[in-house]
């Protein structure tokens, strides 16, 4: 059975716990074997190392990689930033001839990168080695009849030469769809779909253009589809998406609400956890959606006796 190391980033334990646990129940109950990888360390992010120093940036990615090699697994994440991140250093040690730079590093702390281990987002996990079967005959509850506006993110399909498991066309996203319907939800297009959330640096070195930017995902996916949630497997999205509408409400911009739910979250609901344990953190509200979810007329055919 192949394994995979479970490389955490830094939003997810810090800022969405919630997500974690999410993360952990989902892929223990469709028999994914993880593992952790003890001592792992910023991916680093886009901002800090590779904006100063490639190889710096190359050698404590490349270690963060290293970690998952050493217990014979590939590395997963939940983050699009720390998945594009390791991608392209992946892509890069291999193929731009630094692994020589790279393993002289690591021989100071007695370790080397070999290049055995891919890496994968959740979502790759999910759609292409668990699949749609498998995860519909762990439902409990479906969501036939409910709308999602997803929200793919940027870095899990930018830029698509540098990774190995990816969409096969990154301009029309499918995986995150495709995994949605097989909860039983609609999912239509918006024409925003694509669009970036404003999130990361730029709301960073200027907020209120950010804010622009998911002001107008929100305004195309409640003026085209009208959800009932926004699903994503993007962390920084979650935030953005779900932090933002308070602060839009705030300012009495926004009169409307939409909950957000990242995916591992929504299937971990749907597969009967607790929502105290897999998704208690939000500032927009989810309990109405939640109480919905696990409505007992919603129950799989396999769960009604």
């Amino acid at each position: 059975m192949e394994k995979y190391g479970l490389y955490l980033g830094c939003n997810i334990p810090f800022k969405a716990p919630d997500i974690e646990q999410s993360m952990r129940k989902v892929l223990a109950a469709l028999d994914v074997h993880t593992v952790d990888l003890k001592g792992a360390t910023c991916c680093p992010g886009w901002g800090t190392a590779p904006s100063f120093d490639l190889d710096t940036w190359l050698t404590v990615s490349a270690r963060n990689i290293a970690l998952a090699e050493e217990q014979g697994a590939h590395i997963t994440t939940g983050c699009n930033s720390c998945y594009g991140v390791l991608s392209e250093a992946h892509h890069m040690i291999e193929h731009k001839d630094r692994m020589g730079a790279v393993n002289e590093n690591l021989s100071k702390i007695g370790r080397e990168y070999k290049g055995e281990a891919k890496v994968y987002h959740i979502a790759n996990i999910l759609h292409d080695i668990v699949g749609p079967e498998k995860i519909r005959e762990k439902l409990k509850y479906d969501l036939n009849g409910l709308k999602i506006a997803i929200q793919p993110g940027c870095h899990v399909l930018w830029p698509s030469d540098v990774m190995e498991v990816k969409e096969d066309n990154p301009f029309y996203p499918v995986q995150l769809k495709a995994l949605c319907e097989t909860l039983g939800a609609e999912v239509p297009h918006y024409s925003r779909l694509e669009d970036c959330c404003g999130m990361g640096s730029l709301r960073s070195t200027d907020a209120e253009k950010s804010f622009t930017l998911v002001k107008n995902k929100y305004e195309s996916m409640h003026e085209e589809i009208k959800p009932d949630m926004i699903v994503t497997t993007c962390s920084s999205c979650y935030l953005q998406m779900d932090e933002a509408q308070q602060i839009f409400r705030e300012r009495g911009k926004m009169d409307y609400e939409i909950p957000v739910f990242y995916y591992t979250q929504l299937l971990a609901l749907c597969m009967g956890e607790d929502p105290s344990s897999v998704a208690a953190i939000s500032k927009t509200p989810r309990e109405s959606i939640i109480a919905e979810i696990r409505k007992d007329s919603r129950k799989t055919s396999q769960e009604v006796v």
